[in-house]
């Protein structure tokens, strides 16, 4: 399966990047991480081209995102049948629901890739919600260049050894948000640390 996708990415270059970004947007089983990893080796071996990956794979990322965000402005049915089927599918709406209702389009920007799977329910909810068109596009579009960033970056930085990255891809998002939480918990102690204390008095 593996040696099947990187033969496509050797065959297609960016074309298949761009395709499987967007395809992956709209609910459809596409490995896009995987893809988009194996293109970053291939920039690191000479084969393609950074910005070419990089930007055909955000391209793609936002306008799939957009499609589903236009989806959902016309209403929800194909997405309630999908849900209807199986419980899996209600628990990730739910989980997406919830990201909207609490986070808006602070939401948005992380379904793209610290809560990536949760990304193309997010985007039909958007819509459905009736989510701003410009506040949705503008978190999205910056959402997206992290992901593309993180895959084509890890792809590149470990060109030699793809698929035991694609293994990992499965837990870097935890990875990720740990760090996240880390260095938020780093900032708050550090202002906390370099404020006097209020009890404390000037002796001088």
């Amino acid at each position: 399966m593996t040696e099947a996708l990187l033969d496509l990415v050797t065959r297609y270059g960016a074309l298949v990047i761009f395709l499987s970004c967007y395809l992956s947007c709209l609910l459809l089983p596409i490995p896009s991480s995987l893809l988009m990893l194996a293109g970053g080796a291939f920039v690191a071996s000479g084969d393609l081209v950074g910005w070419q990956v990089a930007g055909a794979a955000w391209l793609g990322a936002v306008l799939g995102d957009q499609t589903g965000f236009r989806l959902g402005r016309f209403g929800t049915g194909p997405l309630d049948r999908l849900v209807a089927r199986d419980p899996r599918h209600a628990r990730m709406a739910d989980r997406a629901q919830a990201l909207i209702d609490r986070r808006g389009g602070l939401g948005v920007f992380f379904s793209t890739w610290l809560f990536a799977p949760l990304g193309p329910w997010v985007n039909i909810i958007a819509g459905a919600a009736r989510l701003g068109w410009l506040r949705f596009t503008l978190w999205d579009s910056a959402g997206e260049a992290v992901w593309v960033g993180l895959y084509v970056g890890l792809g590149y930085l470990f060109a030699g050894q793809v698929e035991m990255v694609a293994d990992m891809t499965g837990s870097i998002s935890g990875f990720i948000a740990a760090g996240v939480v880390a260095l938020v918990l780093g900032v708050l102690l550090f202002r906390r640390g370099g404020k006097p204390d209020a009890r404390q008095k000037d002796h001088f």
